[in-house]
């Protein structure tokens, strides 16, 4: 049985003794470095790989080529880049999804912590708690109390199960003692479209999904899950503002490599990350997608992973929610 101190180590990057020298090749000199993203084309975790591809290139002195291998909530992708070599020419670009999986599924073909190196959490997206204009709540007492009163609990979408949308509802369920139902949805698109129609009540969405639609007023924001206000949807308070004490979740987007990359390899792939990541052109990019900038440190990363695995594995168990 791996221990967590045992996968720390090794997703830290420090089991590396032993490695030819040809898998510490220095990046440069034009070398192409595969970015690989576990997610379709136009998710947000393709979006900030596309945004970090350019800038990271330049200060790699490489050039960052973004492949999607999207399919089975992420892990067809990232079976792929823990194979990847040990030499910093093969990257990904994951999300929360990463630690989740684990919680959820019977089975991977790879061990979440101790089969990658993380490098750095690059941003994090918040969360927004909507519901369709047709339910009479415009805070969360409000909407607790609704729920309530609903002979099968209230129903509410996600954009799958297992996914983040999925997990901060049941967390929601959970701290707010609120009856729901889970209505799981093939990815966010035809969330939104039954969200606004209606045919679904509420929903946890992705800030800046869901800005367009409470702007326009076919949606109703109720709070954001994030531990402070964001900047997107100022006016609109948390939900341990109002009440829900201990809430606080958003989904993170982070680099990794294989496990085993050498300390070098790390800090060079590190330091050009945090170049690109620091970027006025980047950091605007980033900020219109609603996302904000973290940056933390391939030790923090490391922390981050295990700490979030614990929690989802807690939320899954608390949920009963198992994938084949």
């Amino acid at each position: 049985m791996v221990t967590i101190g045992r996968r720390l180590a090794l997703a830290g990057g420090l089991a590396t003794l032993g490695l030819p020298q040809t898998a510490r090749a220095q990046l440069g000199g034009g070398k192409i470095v595969r970015m690989i993203v576990p997610l379709s084309v136009g998710s947000g975790v393709d979006i900030v790989a596309r945004i970090l591809s350019e800038p990271l290139g330049a200060a790699l002195g490489a050039s960052v080529v973004v492949e999607n291998l999207p399919g089975a909530g992420s892990i067809t992708g990232t079976a792929q880049i823990v194979r990847g070599p040990k030499d910093g020419t093969m990257l990904g670009m994951i999300s929360s999804n990463h630690v989740i999986n684990p919680s959820v599924y019977k089975s991977i073909p790879y061990d979440a912590l101790a089969d990658i190196t993380p490098i750095s959490v690059v941003c994090t997206a918040g969360l927004v708690l909507v519901v369709n204009p047709s339910v009479p709540a415009t805070n969360a007492k409000q909407l607790v109390a609704y729920a309530r009163t609903q002979p099968e609990g209230m129903f509410y979408g996600s954009a799958g199960s297992g996914s983040v949308l999925h997990l901060a509802a049941e967390m929601f369920r959970t701290l707010g003692n609120v009856p729901l139902k889970h209505v799981p949805y093939r990815g966010t698109g035809p969330l939104l479209n039954d969200l606004v129609g209606g045919q679904v009540p509420m929903a946890f969405i992705a800030i800046s999904a869901a800005a367009p639609q409470i702007a326009s007023g076919k949606l109703r924001a109720i709070a954001v899950s994030t531990a402070e206000r964001s900047p997107l949807l100022p006016e609109v308070p948390t939900l341990a503002e109002q009440g829900i004490a201990g809430f606080a979740y958003d989904a993170w987007i982070a680099m990794i490599g294989p496990a085993g990359l050498p300390s070098d390899v790390v800090t060079r792939v590190y330091d050009a990350t945090m170049v690109a990541l620091n970027r006025p052109d980047v950091l605007k990019s980033l900020r219109k997608q609603g996302l904000t900038k973290v940056g933390n440190s391939p030790q923090q990363a490391t922390q981050l992973f295990a700490a979030d695995l614990a929690r989802h594995t807690k939320l899954a168990k608390e949920a009963g929610l198992t994938l084949e």
